[in-house]
């Protein structure tokens, strides 16, 4: 399974965007942040939910120079038709990706074999492709955008400022935390 500090490998995917269905590659994002957000199923009870908020916070993520894209085992033409069909999902600007197979939710660790869907799972890459923050829980709890955004601009502040750690609850504008960097890796 795929853990914090990984590397992600390309691989190219079919999405739904911008009322089109398009191939996507992982490797189109390599100098932009990129929030991955699995979850487990179109036309479902929680997932719209969460999909609407991401959506309502996409500009902010775009300012923080970051894509979304979201993922389920279902195919783009099923999120084609929850998009024209549902209000909330009408509101979805991200690319919508669908991995029927599996595979792109097998290698993330996020799959579900005895169900064919995914863990509700949040993974932060930054530019260098490289896994910075993940999130993975029951499918019965829903997430927050505001905190994974959160989660993002603390991933980019410590990028940019080495030194630096993020304390608990941190937001921009707070104080951050000065560490020796020759310790760094040792604790």
């Amino acid at each position: 399974m795929i853990r914090v500090g990984d590397k992600v490998p390309d691989f190219e995917l079919d999405a739904y965007h911008e009322g089109q269905i398009k191939k996507i590659r992982l490797t189109d994002y390599k100098g932009k942040w990129l929030v991955i957000a699995f979850y487990p199923a179109d036309f479902t009870f929680v997932c719209p939910t969460e999909l609407e908020e991401l959506a309502e916070y996409y500009d902010k993520f775009k300012e923080a120079g970051a894509e979304i894209i979201s993922v389920s085992t279902d195919t783009v033409y099923v999120h084609k038709a929850w998009h024209d069909t549902s209000p909330a999902i009408k509101k979805v600007r991200y690319p919508m990706v669908g991995d029927p197979s599996g595979k792109l939710s097998r290698y993330f660790g996020v799959y579900l074999e005895d169900e064919g869907v995914t863990l509700r799972a949040t993974f932060i890459v930054d530019p260098d492709g490289v896994i910075k923050a993940m999130d993975i829980h029951d499918n019965s709890i829903g997430r927050s955008a505001r905190e994974i955004l959160r989660k993002l601009l603390a991933s980019k502040y410590v990028r940019e400022h080495p030194g630096e750690v993020c304390p608990a609850d941190w937001e921009p504008g707070k104080g951050t935390l000065k560490v020796d960097l020759s310790l760094v890796g040792k604790i």
